[in-house]
């Protein structure tokens, strides 16, 4: 059977539905329609220049991929964007050799680091560089700054750390400096802002971002090639390293090896060293100990969700930058409703700017409440006081029915408080419904505990740690 463009570009959405999320799916590629296939090119009608342009910064990668598993080699891919006029053509193409794509097992199109337009992510250090200062790309992306960065109770002490690093890189306590915390809450950007701000304050610093991943992936490449030397040494002069996700060394201990020693060179020299993982140093399973202990020698810190304030401020900056026009109400709706992640936000955020491009409409309260419906319905679940017992208990290795007597044992006595605070700011139970659950307190006691953990919190900094890690253990709680 002859490939028509409708049949080619349904091919593509069988691969592209299987790899993204639903709502992605939905917002960004149901809309497009196939017009034309000729010459072993799909031309494809969008519904507006925005529609097209966060097309090609998002996904141009993936459609690459899945257009030359469909068409094969010399597969290239054009736009028409539709106008209020008509509709007119967009000038240039997303041509797509076939020649360096292959298949792998998972149905998708491996591409070399440097394809086309795609940014590589590391440099290829399989050569050392010698020992005169050299350039490389430093890997980050240069929209991530400090400006952009919005500032919060949820993420001040990490940021203002991290401030403190870029003026001063390896001169500091926080040396290294470890950024924790769940998905999507702005740890990439921050570490990517500190490497940014290094740059412009020292200018002859050799900063470099890198996955774990990728780090993983080239130690293995230069394993194969009895390389492991200049792999070491090209790491061993950079002076600000910059590793993302570092809990993917768990499954790598020939790679924690090498970390390990380029570790120790670095921070014996006064280099700087920053990572991001998804919890704090002391809960990485499957790290060797004498690397944990490293982590442990500077400043761990996280980053929690952001609270409605910070999460409004973030979507106030994006209509700014975005340059378009968002009603008061909107925005406070989308806040107030969207508290998983900046990136959940940001995706909602997005999501009504599309709608919005799609039916030619002013974005208001009812298209607001229409387009995150889903979304808002998927992400709520109201976590219960036994639940939240449950948690401090296992925390503090306290047995549960002593949270419930009355006894004067200092470790108790907190756990207990502790559990009421959070209760009262996570549960929309009344103050005597929380006391009722503790034995048949009162709510004075229940106000006295909060009010008690709150002024422990800010005099002692083991109990603050101690609050902060269980807020975001319920926070995420919530989301599961």
């Amino acid at each position: 059977m002859n490939n028509t463009a409708e049949s080619v570009w349904n091919n593509c959405l069988n691969i592209i539905k299987d790899i993204v999320e639903w709502q992605e799916y939905k917002t960004w590629f149901e809309p497009i329609v196939p017009i034309e296939l000729k010459d072993n090119g799909l031309l494809i009608q969008v519904p507006s220049q925005f529609f097209y342009e966060y097309l090609e910064e998002h996904y141009v990668s993936l459609l690459q991929k899945t257009l030359t598993r469909t068409l094969g080699r010399g597969a290239k891919l054009e736009y028409r964007i539709m106008i209020d006029s008509g509709s007119q053509n967009k000038s240039g193409t997303t041509d797509i050799p076939g020649g360096h794509a292959r298949p792998s097992s998972d149905n998708s199109i491996e591409l070399p680091w440097n394809f086309n337009r795609e940014k590589s992510v590391t440099i290829n250090p399989f050569a050392a560089p010698g020992i005169t200062k050299f350039k490389i790309d430093s890997q980050l992306n240069d929209n991530y700054t400090f400006e952009s960065f919005i500032e919060g109770d949820c993420n001040r002490v990490a940021r203002r750390a991290g401030k403190t690093v870029a003026e001063r890189p390896g001169s500091t306590s926080f040396n290294p400096l470890v950024i924790y915390g769940g998905t999507g809450l702005g740890k990439t950007h921050l570490i990517q802002a500190i490497g940014n701000e290094t740059k412009k304050a020292n200018p002859n610093k050799v900063v470099l971002y890198v996955s774990c991943e990728k780090f993983i992936n080239q130690f293995i490449n230069h394993s194969r090639n009895n390389q492991i030397n200049d792999f070491i040494l090209f790491y061993q002069l950079i002076d600000v390293l910059i590793i993302d996700d570092v809990q993917y060394f768990a499954s790598a201990d020939k790679s924690q090896d090498a970390f390990f020693a380029i570790f120790n060179h670095l921070h014996q020299s006064g280099k700087q060293l920053i990572m991001t993982s998804d919890k704090p140093p002391k809960d990485l399973n499957g790290l060797q100990e004498r690397l944990l202990s490293r982590f442990r020698w500077g400043l761990s810190t996280d980053i929690q969700i952001p609270d409605p304030e910070v999460r409004l401020e973030i979507l106030r900056q994006k209509m700014h930058k975005d340059g378009v026009d968002i009603p008061k109400e909107v925005l406070k709706y989308v806040a107030n409703n969207i508290s998983t992640n900046v990136r959940e936000l940001e995706g909602a955020f997005l999501s009504l700017l599309a709608q919005s491009s799609l039916n030619k409409k002013e974005i208001d309260i009812d298209i607001a409440k229409k387009v995150l419906r889903n979304i808002i319905k998927s992400n709520s679940k109201e976590i219960t006081i036994e639940a939240i017992q449950k948690m401090v208990c296992e925390y503090f290795d306290v047995p549960y029915e002593k949270l419930l007597q009355k006894t004067r044992k200092r470790e108790i006595v907190q756990a207990r408080q502790i559990t009421m605070y959070l209760a009262k700011a996570f549960t929309k139970n009344s103050l005597k419904t929380i006391g009722e659950h503790f034995g048949g307190r009162d709510h004075t006691t229940v106000i006295h505990s909060c009010q008690t953990v709150k002024d422990l919190m800010e005099t002692d900094s083991v109990f603050n740690e101690n609050v902060m890690e269980l807020t975001q253990k319920v926070q995420l709680a919530t989301l599961n």
